[in-house]
């Protein structure tokens, strides 16, 4: 889980919600995660930065986009467009069609918190094709990739910044569990995984995939927020 946020080349550094109404969204993840909106759209927990927020309207929709440190990131743009996915005003996606960002530091706001309650605890990349991502993010961000088996027998890749150990491992990789998008999805730590469920329905949320304890990493659940914004929460395990 992370542990520090943006430390090492290739580590998650910044999340941001993209929300056609931030007061709105504010008022979800506020009684979600506690968090308050700054003017300048800072999402903030208890006086620290943990996310940012901007205003889109053009689809009606919301989506978190997840960064990841980069020492030049027209380099890992260009990187991005040799290994096969897009660079471009759009931003950067892999070739299954995931999102995501490269930032340099010093670019903005940076994470104050992270594997706290309230704060990004991981980040999980669903993908149809699995091995192609891995050689895809290998060459992008030079992770290293160990695979697991799940409890319920399916592949699971954990990602690293390379050289730094599976202790230090940010994020994972897995095949669509039913109706789950591609794409990158945020987990936020919470203290009580059920609670914050409860939560996410009473302020217009939707459950996507409802809780479940997974052994040793702790009971997590799925969710969409009013605007359609995919996340997961997790309580860890012994919480």
């Amino acid at each position: 889980m992370l542990t520090s946020a943006g430390s090492a080349l290739g580590t998650p550094n910044w999340i941001t919600l993209s929300t056609p109404d931030p007061a709105a969204s504010a008022g979800f993840y506020g009684a979600l995660l506690s968090w308050e909106l700054t003017a300048g759209g800072l999402f903030r927990l208890a006086g620290r930065t943990v996310a940012g927020a901007v205003a889109d309207s053009r689809t009606g929709r919301g989506a978190w986009t997840v960064s990841f440190r980069t020492a030049d990131a027209a380099a890992t743009a260009a990187a991005v467009e040799r290994a096969g996915g897009y660079a471009g005003p759009g931003g950067l996606a892999d070739p299954a069609g995931a999102r995501f960002a490269a930032r340099e530091p010093g670019e903005g706001p940076v994470l104050e918190t992270v594997d706290a309650p309230g704060s990004l605890w991981w980040t999980q990349l669903y993908t149809p094709d699995v091995e192609p991502a891995k050689d895809f993010y290998r060459a992008v961000f030079a992770w290293d990739t160990h695979d697991l088996v799940l409890e319920r027998g399916a592949t699971y890749t954990v990602l690293a910044p390379r050289g730094v150990g599976m202790e230090g491992a940010h994020g994972g990789i897995m095949q669509p569990l039913d109706a789950t998008p591609v794409g990158w999805l945020p987990y936020f730590a919470v203290g009580n995984c059920d609670a914050a469920v409860t939560a996410a329905i009473e302020n217009g949320g939707q459950v996507v995939h409802p809780p479940e304890s997974q052994r040793g990493i702790g009971r997590q659940a799925t969710l969409r927020d009013p605007f359609g914004a995919w996340f997961a929460v997790n309580a860890k395990a012994g919480a």
